[in-house]
């Protein structure tokens, strides 16, 4: 047997080892879910047909959706444990469109702890097999959405900054923007009535439909609510912080102490989600193990603990964390803890290529 094909072999009994019903979703897969849950950005990545009623599909481009998909179709609650190695569908600016994932996704696990050590464990164990000796880049969703719930800005602003965390240069040119932001007194805003009725007699003298597209309400609305955001002014401190705490980057007990260091600067209660990430240091081993305070999946249902492993090449090898909030996005009732990671298989094999 070669060299190539016993590591396959070895992959293969590594992912039949999780304990783990083995995952085979369809490989055409409505995409309707990708687009409400990844955007279009993920979007264009989509290899799409149509059917002939319209619906749009997809070449299967990832395992964790349908397999989450499937476990609440058939009823949640129960601690169900995935594991998969097979083909997805990508286009991708260089490479093949279709190549070989393999992961596991553990949901409903009576402890979320646990369940991160096995993913973690699972996805070293997969490199090791590759004789890949990884960096860990570690990142705390949890961690930075407790210090936004308790630093001192307008509620308007906590969700938008949350939507962007993850977006560097989103989040970047929204900071930005709001420290520029003047803090003059503002004119007097119309009301609403007012507003709409001025809207809808320039669309009419514009010859433009009351009903296509947005109506004079939304607009009204839209304008509305974008003043009341540019009139909610986020503190000069505020926004220190947080730039401080973003660029915190670097071997992950010295970016702990510095995290640490911030928190008892501002007064912030952030013990809980810091302790969480040192507990899940020791299972890591002799792992390089960075953290770094800006880094999340472009996912707004990752919740907790996020992790990339990257080779000699710098490639991204394997790549997951805990997302508990997935599972209510897709119908789920109640929050369900998850933890699961993916391996890319080609990019593995490349990093042994002679």
């Amino acid at each position: 047997m070669s060299g190539a094909a016993l590591r396959r072999a070895n992959l293969e009994a590594l992912v039949e080892a999780q304990g783990a019903t083995r995952a085979t979703p369809p490989l055409l897969l409505s995409a309707d879910p990708y687009f409400d849950l990844a955007g279009e950005e993920f979007g264009r990545r989509l290899l799409l047909t149509t059917d002939a009623t319209g619906a749009e599909y997809c070449l299967r481009p990832d395992f964790t959706l349908p397999i989450v998909k499937a476990y609440i179709e058939n009823g949640v609650g129960k601690p169900a444990a995935f594991s998969y190695l097979g083909p997805i569908f990508r286009q991708r600016n260089t490479g093949a469109a279709q190549f070989d994932q393999a992961g596991i996704e553990l949901l409903a696990q009576p402890d979320g702890d646990v369940a991160l050590d096995q993913v973690l464990t699972f996805a070293r164990a997969a490199l090791s097999i590759y004789g890949v000796a990884p960096q860990f880049r570690l990142g705390g969703v949890g961690l930075f959405e407790a210090l936004l719930a308790q630093a001192d800005m307008p509620d308007a602003w906590r969700p938008r900054i949350r939507n962007r965390f993850g977006h560097t240069e989103a989040l970047n040119r929204l900071l930005t923007r709001l420290e520029a932001a003047p803090d003059l007194p503002r004119e007097a805003q119309p009301s609403r009535d007012e507003l709409v009725e001025d809207v809808t007699a320039q669309m009419v003298a514009a010859g433009l439909s009351l009903s296509d597209g947005r109506t004079p309400d939304e607009i009204a609305d839209r304008y509305l609510e974008q003043q009341a955001l540019d009139a909610a002014l986020v503190p000069p401190a505020t926004l220190k912080l947080l730039r401080d705490y973003l660029a915190i980057s670097g071997p992950v007990l010295q970016a702990l102490t510095q995290i640490e260091a911030l928190a008892a600067g501002h007064k912030l209660m952030l013990g809980a989600p810091i302790r969480a990430l040192r507990r899940h240091l020791n299972g890591l081993g002799e792992a390089k193990v960075s953290f770094d305070a800006g880094f999340s999946p472009r996912l707004d249902y990752y919740t907790g603990i996020v992790f990339e492993l990257t080779g000699q090449s710098g490639a991204i090898l394997a790549s997951g964390g805990q997302y508990d909030r997935l599972l209510e996005r897709l119908g789920a009732t109640a929050p369900i803890a998850a933890s699961g990671c993916s391996v890319w298989v080609d990019r593995l094999e490349a990093e042994v290529a002679p």
